[in-house]
């Protein structure tokens, strides 16, 4: 058989040109999206997060975009919710109507490049929580729902983890507060490895700090519609586990535990099978951080492995946690940061 790779000297020149180029042109779109990302007061940014598909990150839609704009973006949200739950219909979060849950909200769709197709989407929530006396913003990570069509094609590192490293990122690189309510397996080990500080884990005989069980108390006195979760449901503080659950407009996302998408980590499906009440309808409320750990581990285990920007961005939160970050809070006296306070209130006295 005669060799086929009789390829000229030119040809493979040009063929590494092109590489080159594709690299060069994939380097710039991810770094015009972080420039983006950290420079826009609200985001709305668009990426092509893997071939074929493009995943647009908008934030307080409710108030950022005009009437026709926000009308179009909730009717992709409800094309893929038909074909997610074709019976059925959620009435909590984004799908109510109230205006306030669309100007608190971060959504991230997912779309087909080439017919702007809607495939999937997560919508969360930013909530504030009292801690410590003080006002903090918790984000919920939300509604997450993907076309039957696509499933397992490896969305749920955009849906899970790129929009809360895009607040990250945004904020600063200051760890942020993000909760979860689920009774799925594969989502409760998804939170689990994702983010920081992750309560309740999987292990028996874990201790809850002060400060997860103030947050909980505060989602569970304050945001129980972000969620889904009717007034009458418990809520057991020790093991964060919300009995119950279903009964606030979510009911249609009730499973069986035979149902619900296991883990590939079987301590994950024992902990859901323990300690959740499948028949009753429980969820297991998760509370955890984001920060430089668990971004890192987030690059470099959820996001596709090749991805040239993503090695970069592991790299730039390496060099930033060891040299660039103290500096950065030191200079910063607007903010807090652990036990460093801002110079000046928002009210302008002096402290």
């Amino acid at each position: 058989m005669a060799s086929t790779d009789n390829r000229t000297p030119a040809s493979r020149g040009s063929r590494s040109f092109a590489k080159a180029r594709a690299a060069f042109d994939g380097l710039r779109s991810h770094g015009g999206f972080w420039l983006k990302a950290l420079s826009q007061p609200t985001i709305d940014l668009t990426l092509r997060t893997q071939a074929g598909q493009r995943t647009r990150i908008v934030e307080s839609p409710g108030l950022s975009l005009p009437k026709d704009e926000l009308d179009a973006l909730v009717g992709q949200l409800r094309i893929v919710a038909a074909k997610t739950l074709p019976e059925e219909s959620l009435t909590y979060g984004i799908f109510s109507g109230e205006p306030e849950r669309l100007s608190r909200a971060v959504v991230t769709l997912i779309s087909e490049e080439d017919t702007g197709r809607p495939i999937a989407f997560n919508a969360l929530s930013v909530m504030d929580v009292p801690l410590d006396g003080e006002p903090t913003e918790v984000t919920h990570l939300g509604l997450v729902m993907v076309d039957p069509d696509v499933r397992g094609q490896g969305l749920s590192w955009v849906l899970y983890g790129l929009t809360a490293l895009v607040l990250f990122a945004r904020d600063g690189l200051r760890p942020k507060w993000i909760s979860n309510v689920t009774q799925v397996p594969a989502v409760v080990g998804m939170v689990s490895d994702t983010f920081s500080d992750v309560f309740p884990p999987p292990l028996p005989g874990a201790r809850q700090s002060f400060a997860h069980l103030q947050l909980a108390r505060g989602i569970m006195a304050r945001h129980r519609a972000v969620f889904g979760v009717g007034e009458e449901a418990g809520f057991d503080e020790a093991r964060s586990v919300i009995t119950d659950a279903y009964t606030g407009g979510s009911d249609a996302l009730k499973k069986t535990f035979e149902i619900a998408p296991k883990h590939r980590n079987a301590v994950y499906n024992e902990f859901c099978e323990r300690e959740l009440d499948y028949g009753r309808g429980d969820d297991v409320l998760q509370i955890g951080r984001v920060d430089l750990a668990g971004a890192r581990r987030y690059l470099m285990s959820e996001v596709p492995s090749g991805s040239l920007p993503a090695l970069l961005a592991a790299s730039a939160m390496l060099a930033l946690q060891r040299l660039v970050l103290p500096v950065v809070y030191w200079m910063d006296d607007t903010r807090a940061f652990g036990t460093l306070r801002p110079r000046r209130p928002e009210n302008g006295t002096a402290r």
